[in-house]
């Protein structure tokens, strides 16, 4: 089985793209617009090719906490749906926080806590769920110490849905120059070589856990997804050496390949599903692309902009 796709499979503005497959379809949640007074479209999609609004996900919370959503997942559990976000004041003062809902369409509801009060700055929530059922809340978190300093990596354990263990570590540290936000960034009082590691998603394959993340400036080509691996959700995670990003700007194509998720396709292909720049930069669109998983480890067949097929490969 295959289905033919052109990037962006949706028109609109939809960054930080989260795929759920759930109740035989596909349920995406994404950064960008207000739709019906809540915060973050929901698009369905029977086959990850073509794409419908569902309206807005989350009815928003009180202005003390900020104006700008970012990044939603969603993950089922106990026959009720719970949504990982982060709300600050632009990219300022943002803590993680959880909503439900008896339905993946939503409404979803925030449960009055907040899940990181003890952290400087964090986003991009990823829960994980592993085979012995321990769930694990994935993030981006900023860190000040260090050779490289900015924002990181970091895992905690999910003692239930809505209560950290509260014991966070940092997993993956900034490596290299590719994944420098922006240089001689104020920050804190202080003036820094900003490094960006963000968008976590972990996939079990094989024994393994491989940890996807986004790297560099949202906003510029430099942005790109690559990975680490390891033999448990708390590490220690290894990047491979020598290993170029899994995806990178094509110039004057496609700009900023980042923030992905990963989903099996209707006949069972895993597929990375990330947002990308237009050529113009008008606006992050949902873009898809199939991953193959090689001895050497993960590889993904795009950022592609042209007619594709989304066959069974790997």
């Amino acid at each position: 089985m295959s289905f033919d796709y052109q990037n962006p499979v949706h028109p609109d503005y939809f960054a930080d793209p989260f795929v759920l497959r759930t109740g035989g379809r596909y349920v995406a949640y994404g950064t960008g617009r207000v739709v019906g007074g809540r915060a973050f479209e929901v698009l369905t999609s029977d086959d990850l090719v073509s794409w419908s609004s569902a309206g807005g996900a989350l009815e928003r919370v009180g202005e003390e906490l900020g104006g700008d959503y970012w990044a939603p997942e969603v993950a089922e559990h106990a026959g009720r749906w719970w949504m990982y976000y982060s709300v600050g004041h632009e990219d300022k003062g943002h803590h993680l926080r959880v909503a439900v809902a008896d339905d993946p369409l939503g409404p979803f509801v925030d449960s009055g806590i907040d899940l990181t009060p003890d952290e400087r700055f964090a986003i991009d929530a990823s829960p994980f769920r592993d085979d012995d059922g321990t769930w694990y809340l994935f993030f981006a978190r900023d860190v000040l110490e260090g050779e490289r300093v900015g924002t990181m990596v970091a895992v905690d354990v999910l003692e239930d849905m809505t209560r950290l263990r509260g014991d966070a570590r940092t997993i993956l540290l900034p490596s290299g120059d590719w994944q420098i936000f922006l240089r001689q960034r104020e920050m804190y009082g202080q003036v820094y070589d900003w490094h960006t590691l963000e968008g976590p998603f972990v996939r079990k394959h094989r024994g393994r856990y491989y940890c996807f993340y986004s790297g560099g400036n949202w906003g510029e080509e430099t942005y790109g997804v690559a990975y680490a691996v390891a033999d448990s959700p708390l590490g220690p995670w290894t990047e491979p050496q020598g290993v170029p990003p899994l995806l990178r700007t094509v110039p004057g194509t496609v700009i900023g390949p980042g923030h992905n998720c990963v989903v099996a396709s209707p006949d069972g292909q895993d597929v990375m599903v990330y947002h990308a720049w237009d050529s113009a930069r008008t606006a992050r669109r949902m873009c898809i692309d199939p991953v193959v998983w090689t001895d050497d480890g993960p590889r993904v067949l795009g950022p592609s902009s042209g007619p594709t097929s989304l066959a069974r490969r790997g």
